[in-house]
């Protein structure tokens, strides 16, 4: 069974899915009006630790995401994926570097398309990555959300 929670982010309303094992989605949903997180329905511990990870990481405070995540995808899809959970916090590759990385190095669109398709966006941060030459490229969900994103790890690292 999919639990879902709508929730105002600091980049918009988002949609988080878990199931009974992991989070299985996290994305904008624009028209969505946000609910309160404590309006009766009792969520899953998988959720509700996925939303308190997620707060932290907007307040600046988590670097790292440890709730399980299952992504699906084709199995290159889920190489890239894999690929970009290895980018240190604050830090970003390029497409190429990516593809490099998974052993497929002429497949840097491959790549780009495969971060498109990205279920669970900052949680598997395909927000880190950028064009070869430093250029914030596409975003799924907007090219301002990728650049606050990048803006907020690099605040959050600068900070004692």
């Amino acid at each position: 069974m999919t639990d879902t929670y709508i929730f105002q982010s600091p980049v918009g309303v988002l949609t988080l899915s878990a199931d009974e094992r992991a989070v299985t989605g996290l994305s904008f949903t624009p028209d969505a009006s946000p609910d309160s997180f404590c309006m009766g329905k009792k969520h899953s511990d998988i959720l509700y630790e996925a939303y308190s990870e997620l707060r932290e990481y907007f307040d600046g405070k988590r670097r790292v995401f440890n709730v399980p995540v299952e992504t699906g995808g084709t199995p290159f899809q889920r190489s890239v994926w894999h690929a970009l959970c290895e980018i240190p916090y604050g830090e970003t590759r390029s497409y190429k570097d990516i593809a490099a990385r998974i052993g497929k190095p002429l497949a840097a669109r491959a790549v780009g398309q495969a971060n498109n398709r990205n279920p669970v966006m900052i949680i598997v941060p395909c927000h880190r990555v950028i064009g070869s030459g430093g250029e914030l490229t596409g975003y799924a969900s907007g090219v301002y959300v990728k650049k606050f994103l990048l803006e907020l790890e690099k605040g959050a690292q600068a900070q004692p």
